[in-house]
């Protein structure tokens, strides 16, 4: 799945893959913000993202399409 996180007062937004659940990062995100603590996601790689909870202006959370490779149309 691919998380966007929009970061206060920078240009670019943050984009991950994750395989973690929506309710798993809803959770983490809520308890950041509650505790004014960092938020921690984990990527499909194994690595950790960082964000200071109070910095974070947005998050989308939402499925990856699949990658379409080739010139055929899909419908």
């Amino acid at each position: 799945m691919e998380v966007k996180i929009g970061i206060q007062s920078v240009p670019r937004e943050i984009v991950l893959e994750t395989n973690s659940a929506v309710e798993e990062i809803e959770r983490a995100l809520s308890a950041a913000v509650s505790d004014g603590t960092v938020l921690v996601l984990e990527d499909d790689k194994g690595g950790k993202i960082l964000v200071p909870a109070d910095k974070i202006a947005y998050m989308e959370i939402g499925g990856a399409e699949p990658r379409r490779v080739g010139f055929g149309a899909y419908s």
